[in-house]
């Protein structure tokens, strides 16, 4: 006879964890950026354009882009992501939740 054992997490979640730790904010913040870096990077590919061409495109140089793209760098500007997104033919959206 099989007993009826529902699993039930066991400990906080993840979100919890990282609160507790006081590091919630600043790594919701990194993987953000590494998400618009990895999306950028991506839309880049699909419409073949290289790093030269896109830097050309925003009117900036390759290493501003390289930053950019560098999912590690945090010091990009909103206006810079927006730049990037128009350049792809896409609209920055940013939101408070």
């Amino acid at each position: 006879m099989a007993k009826n054992t529902k699993k039930t997490p066991l400990g906080s979640s993840f979100d919890n964890f990282l609160r507790e730790e006081n590091i919630y904010e600043e790594s919701t913040l990194a993987a953000t950026k590494q998400v618009l870096a990895m999306q950028i990077s991506e839309e880049m590919e699909k419409q073949h354009l290289s790093k030269t061409s896109m830097a050309q495109q925003m009117h900036t140089s390759r290493s501003a882009l390289n930053r950019l793209l560098d999912p590690n760098c945090e010091s990009v500007t909103l206006q810079t992501l927006d730049k990037a997104a128009r350049c792809l033919g896409r609209q920055l959206k940013v939101t408070l939740a």
